[in-house]
């Protein structure tokens, strides 16, 4: 049994709230959301609000809080084979209503469809919010390009 070992970012100013499944290899060991080099969700997200790349943590936390986004993932704890969302087993889910309660957060986006399902499974119902399904940012989903994701994570802004 793995346990999530960061906590969420949010502020009382955060109005869109972006849930990953449970954090990866690369983001466990850098303690950060998104943080195997590969994954296209800061480079996404800059060219959603039309900003340079945020590098380091400070810059993250920096551009994540200044564009309103709160940053979490669904799992608190699970049985999982590196990082691979297809072999979770085991979930506890984190308990969302604590960013809820203590931000603006009136929209959820999920990266992917593995957020989405434990999303639906554990957290949507206690929460009342409906979350909706953004096309993952993972290198595993190579069928969308970077413009692609763009695009589509244009909603966010």
């Amino acid at each position: 049994m793995i346990k999530h070992p960061f906590p969420p970012l949010y502020d009382k100013n955060s109005k869109v709230l972006i849930l990953g499944s449970f954090p990866s290899v690369k983001s466990r060991e850098q303690m950060f959301f998104y943080g195997h080099p590969q994954n296209r969700f800061w480079r996404v997200a800059a060219a959603v609000f039309g900003c340079e790349t945020p590098l380091t943590i400070e810059e993250k936390t920096e551009f994540a809080l200044s564009h309103g986004l709160a940053m979490w993932d669904v799992i608190a704890s699970c049985d999982i084979v590196g990082s691979s969302d297809s072999s979770i087993k085991n979930v506890t889910a984190n308990d969302l209503s604590v960013i809820i309660k203590n931000s603006a957060v009136n929209r959820i986006y999920v990266n992917g469809k593995a957020a989405e399902k434990y999303y639906n499974i554990y957290t949507r119902d206690k929460l009342g919010i409906e979350a909706v399904c953004l096309p993952s940012t993972s290198p595993a989903n190579a069928a969308w390009s970077f413009e692609k994701l763009v695009e589509a994570w244009s909603v966010i802004a």
